[in-house]
């Protein structure tokens, strides 16, 4: 598609202007602050200047820290918005090379998972720094992404592909809550939620990216705590947020579901 350079660099710079922003929440949803209120320096409380918030480039000029105070400025907020930047190009750039439906619809869908790389990143954050997905976050995600899936397929999509979201919706939902039934104190009601937007997402791609994203959730999450088991910085009943492997897993299936499950098929029929 002719369009593609310019709509993969367009994306990155709204990603990075996105993960500005998505810095913000991640600090001021858990705590039940405004987000309207301005920027403010954590250590001085002195408003933010608007070209100090140029994503990353106000932070290096600056020198990571603060132009009142000279306190450090964590680092974290230039790799937020470096991440959401390279996954707003990536999704674009996946979404216009691999899509086969009419323009306008390809962009819905284009929306749709720009939505999702944004709350991936958000809601990892917030899961790291105090093991809670918020509802005020999860739960909307729903109706954002059914009304642009269903968008898209009005403009031209597959109406299949709506169908395979639903029915992942329901699949990936009913299989962590099954999980939490069981195990209630490995499983938190957020990532039951969060798994239902994640089986949108997957199921609108189809059952390779389904089954691949679920796998490599556990897959990925169980390495990891295996890691920090042999590592001796985590025991066999240590509490690990589980929301950013469902997310990592969830990526693995969006940009390699699909293929793996192909190759995984064609072993079946050898």
């Amino acid at each position: 598609m002719v369009l593609t350079p310019f709509v993969v660099v367009v994306a990155g710079v709204l990603g990075l202007l996105i993960g500005s922003f998505l810095n913000v929440v991640a600090v001021r949803v858990p705590a039940g602050t405004s987000l309207a209120r301005e920027s403010r320096c954590p250590s001085c409380d002195t408003t933010i200047k608007p070209w100090h918030n140029v994503p990353v480039l106000g932070w290096l000029m600056l020198r990571g820290r603060c132009a009142s105070c000279g306190e450090p400025i964590s680092a974290r907020y230039p790799i937020v918005e470096a991440v959401t930047g390279a996954l707003f190009a990536l999704v674009a750039w996946l979404t216009l090379a691999t899509s086969t439906a009419p323009l306008p619809a390809t962009f819905a869908v284009l929306v749709a998972f720009l939505y999702f790389a944004a709350i991936s990143v958000v809601l990892t954050l917030i899961d790291l720094d105090t093991h809670r997905l918020p509802n005020s976050i999860v739960l909307p995600s729903y109706v954002v992404v059914i009304v642009l899936f269903t968008t898209a397929c009005v403009m031209g999509a597959e109406w299949s592909s709506l169908l395979g979201a639903a029915i992942g919706m329901a699949v990936l939902y009913a299989f962590y809550f099954v999980i939490r039934l069981v195990r209630p104190d490995g499983m938190g009601g957020g990532d039951v939620k969060l798994a239902g937007v994640i089986g949108l997402y997957l199921g609108w791609l189809g059952w390779g990216a389904l089954a691949v994203g679920a796998f490599a959730a556990f897959l990925l999450g169980g390495i990891f705590g295996l890691v920090l088991i042999g590592a001796k910085k985590a025991g066999r009943r240590t509490a690990i947020p589980f929301g950013p492997w469902m997310i990592a897993g969830a990526w693995v299936g969006i940009v390699l579901g699909q293929a793996l499950g192909a190759w995984y098929m064609s072993l079946l029929a050898v």
